[in-house]
């Protein structure tokens, strides 16, 4: 035991400040991960839809199964609950 004496400093201070370094790591990646999330999430368009009713029964009338999903980003029924908004993004797909 006593040829290992002079080893165990280094070796504790490596997996001291490996362990340092791998919870850094970890907390980058989660507040990465839940920036991409976000963003994700921010995509989905059904609060501001005329057709969300904002109940926990009946979200949507038109589409209740995928109201509030990630399946609602690209809805091909979404109309703005602002008139005014409404009104130019009908002009705007007219086109």
């Amino acid at each position: 035991m006593q040829w290992l004496q002079p080893y165990l400093g280094p070796i504790c201070f490596v997996l001291a400040w490996s362990v340092v370094i791998l919870g850094l790591w970890q907390m980058i990646a989660a507040t990465r991960d839940s920036v991409q999330r976000a963003q994700t999430m921010h995509r989905i368009p059904c609060a501001d839809c005329a057709f969300f009713t904002n109940q926990a029964v009946l979200k949507c009338s038109l589409h209740p199964t995928t109201a509030l999903s990630e399946d609602a980003i690209d809805c091909s029924d979404y109309e703005a609950s602002n008139p005014t908004v409404a009104a130019y993004q009908r002009l705007k797909t007219s086109d």
